[in-house]
């Protein structure tokens, strides 16, 4: 890797005001005069921030030119990525997960005597849905790790002063608070996984923070059985929200630290040509990393892309039934026959099922490189546990505990839709309103959910679990009618490149493995060579921030 000595000055110039952006807000003329952040104006400036990735990471390419590396280099710098930005994402996740699950724990431990709680008043998603249309602006218009950072620690200030609540309107209020805060993190996760990894990284990515949210439904119950046997002047409800904000607080330093705000900021790739390698691996994406204008063009056609109904539509549908069995896990355990302490315990398999779901799911995905069908046979587990439970007589326990663990397989769905989404859209803007949109469905979800578990059906509520059943045998429906309607789109993307003068067949490189994409690069590159094809046309459009209607260049994932 030989570049001029200007070259490596201009690295360095742009990290010093990126990263002085990032410290003071201040404004940065753009040198490539482009309002939009295409990099093909005349001379026209526009205010830039420390986010606007987009437009940064174009000027940096633009003026050191192209940069050879090797696998090693590449695999030095994704080792550096998932540091410093994979493993914070676990942390939060995860512990965000612990906080959450604080109500249904409490819930085992005379939460509802205590606060006048009732069956159907256990969660509050209506603040995240209030909320949910503000994170998406602030997502594209500040700094991605301030607005994680202050959500994170807002809602771990909410967790302790639940403990203080001794009645349903104290609770709820704390309640509708935590999902206030908490409606920014997945959202962000998943656009924060887009700016830094490939798309054959991306799934193993989202599936570790995912499974790091899996280990709280592992690590919950063990911190609650044993705060449940402290003795003290608090009950143990108001111990366990105490103890599950007081470790979230502990994390944040550690978080802060770790996490970076962009490629083209982030301080641990000021050595050599780290920062150089690390945005020449986003080209084969096509989706760019992010700019920091709202677009309201990109937000017009999410609302008028098929796509986005029928994500929002399966996020309806994995959502309800796991805000109604995450509810209510614990109380259906408990008609099992168990006392408080043993429902705790045997709540702790399904962190693991949850965990080896999502591991299983991602290898398959990413081998036989079919998302669609693992995720349709995966949800076909939910449907014949929850069956299971429903026919079952009460006093066989072992075959109600393993219906009960098949049906919780339900944990590895919404990830993998998650992943599976993530890889399907472009643009800033149309990513962020398209996750945002699938959000607000989840939230509806999660309202839902709770609701079919009637009190008075306790403890079978067997219209909450066929209401489940319903919701995911029409999702099954709906991801054969998405991997349809894919491969549909991929073939209007192959007639549009062939007029283009584009290769029409092109294989989706950002998801093969390292050594079968610089093999493929290498043929695609001497096949266009040989027909006179302009092979400079490849990724001209990376980091233009278009969608992936706009975008020729970008195939969907099936």
């Amino acid at each position: 890797m030989n570049k001029a000595e200007d070259d490596k000055q201009t690295i360095e110039q742009i990290d010093d005001v990126a990263l002085k952006d990032t410290d003071d807000q201040h404004d940065l003329e753009d040198g490539n005069g482009n309002e939009n952040g295409n990099g093909h104006g005349h001379g026209n400036k526009k205010k830039k921030t420390a986010n606007n990735q987009l437009d940064e990471a174009q000027e940096i390419l633009a003026r050191s030119g192209h940069v050879e590396f090797t696998q090693e280099d590449n695999k030095r710098v994704l080792r550096k990525i998932d540091i410093f930005v994979c493993i914070p994402m676990c942390i939060v996740y995860c512990i965000q997960q612990l906080d959450k699950g604080a109500v249904a724990q409490g819930a085992v431990f005379d939460l509802r005597e205590s606060t006048g709680l009732k069956g159907s008043e256990y969660s509050c998603y209506v603040s995240q849905l209030v909320c949910q249309p503000l994170s998406s602006y602030a997502l594209v218009v500040f700094p991605v790790k301030y607005w994680v950072m202050f959500n994170f620690i807002s809602w771990s200030v909410v967790t302790i002063c639940s403990a203080a609540a001794t009645s349903f309107a104290g609770l709820m209020v704390a309640r509708l608070l935590l999902g206030a805060f908490e409606a920014t993190i997945l959202p962000s996760f998943v656009f924060i996984t887009q700016m830094w990894w490939t798309r054959r990284e991306q799934s193993y990515r989202t599936v570790a923070y995912q499974i790091a949210n899996s280990m709280a439904s592992l690590f919950g119950p063990l911190l609650a059985f044993g705060v449940g046997h402290v003795k003290s002047g608090i009950k143990p409800y108001q111990g366990i929200f105490i103890c599950m904000g007081g470790l979230s607080l502990a994390m944040v330093p550690l978080v802060w630290y770790l996490l970076p705000n962009s490629p083209t900021t982030a301080k641990f790739l000021r050595k050599g040509d780290d920062r150089l390698i690390a945005l020449e691996r986003l080209k084969e994406n096509q989706t760019g990393t992010k700019s920091s204008t709202w677009k309201w063009n990109q937000v017009w056609e999410t609302y008028r892309d098929p796509k986005t109904y029928m994500w929002a539509a399966m996020y309806l549908c994995t959502a309800t039934p796991s805000g109604g069995i995450g509810s209510f896990s614990g109380l259906i355990l408990k008609g099992f026959k168990f006392d408080s302490f043993q429902t705790t315990l045997m709540h702790m398999p399904t962190g693991v099922i949850g965990i080896l779901t999502l591991w299983i799911g991602i290898l398959f995905t990413n081998k036989f490189k079919c998302r669609w069908l693992v995720i349709f046979t995966i949800t076909l587990a939910p449907i014949a546990g929850a069956t299971a439970i429903c026919r079952l007589s009460r006093d066989n326990i072992p075959g109600l505990m393993t219906s009960f663990y098949i049906a919780y397989i339900l944990a590895g769905i919404q990830p993998l839709l998650y992943s599976w989404a993530n890889l399907n859209a472009a643009g800033t803007t149309k990513r962020v309103v398209t996750f945002s949109t699938m959000f607000v469905f989840q939230c509806v979800g999660n309202i839902v959910g709770p609701q079919v578990y009637l009190e008075k059906e306790a403890p079978y509520y067997y219209t909450g679990l066929y209401v489940d059943i319903g919701c995911w045998s029409v999702l099954c429906l709906l991801i054969v009618a998405m991997r349809i309607y894919l491969g549909r789109l991929n073939k209007k993307q192959a007639s549009r490149r062939a007029a283009l003068g584009m290769p029409a067949e092109w294989e989706d490189m950002s998801i093969m493995t390292t050594e079968e994409a610089a093999a493929y690069k290498l043929k695609l590159t001497e096949h266009m060579r040989a027909h006179g094809l302009d092979e400079a046309k490849l990724y001209e459009n990376a980091f233009d921030d278009m969608t992936d209607i706009e975008n020729p260049a970008f195939i969907y994932v099936v």
